[in-house]
């Protein structure tokens, strides 16, 4: 699936644009992509493409003297700890869970779209990093099959990575680039 600039920058912006979001791409320069995640997570490198993401709190004045705000600064290995991938089915709905505070599917019901029409959004994000991409989150949720993740059920978990009291997310990996998206919750 061929995505362009527009499509992409659209979908991401109307599928998050009411949460907290931090949606941002880097290029992956290191065999260790979680340093590139790092590197993302700190605003130290640029879209590689140029294309547009979403960052909440890029203007917070808790940012001043704390460039990755509302990120924690962790060592590589703790963030490769809390990363476990998934499959491209559980990243689609990942994304879709992102939409909003509880990291829920529910979160679906504000739209005033078909969830065929959202899923595509989705997609289309997805659809930059092409096929050959590894997905990963720190949400537990686990499913039935390993890599997957389960929306399901009530239970589940995530490995916070900021300052906020819940933060949930996906880590898209290709041989070119790492994108981040993200959601902060505080209660």
């Amino acid at each position: 699936m061929s995505v362009d600039q527009t499509s992409w920058e659209a979908a991401v912006r109307y599928l998050f644009e009411d949460a907290y979001p931090y949606d941002a791409t880097g290029p992956r320069r290191h065999e260790d992509w979680v340093l590139d995640v790092l590197a993302v997570m700190a605003r130290a490198v640029p879209d590689p493409r140029g294309w547009a993401g979403l960052d909440d709190a890029a203007q917070s004045p808790e940012r001043e003297g704390f460039p990755t705000y509302p990120f924690a600064v962790h060592p590589p290995e703790y963030v490769s700890q809390r990363l476990h991938e998934i499959d491209r089915a559980s990243a689609e709905n990942l994304l879709l869970a992102l939409t909003d505070d509880c990291c829920t599917l529910s979160n679906l019901e504000r739209f005033t779209e078909s969830e065929a029409e959202l899923r595509a959004m989705a997609r289309t994000i997805l659809g930059r990093y092409g096929d050959e991409a590894t997905y990963h989150t720190n949400v537990n949720r686990p499913g039935h099959v390993t890599g997957t993740l389960d929306f399901t059920t009530p239970n589940w978990g995530y490995s916070p990575l900021s300052v906020y009291t819940e933060d949930y997310g996906l880590v898209v990996v290709t041989d070119t680039e790492v994108g981040l998206f993200w959601n902060f919750s505080d209660y």
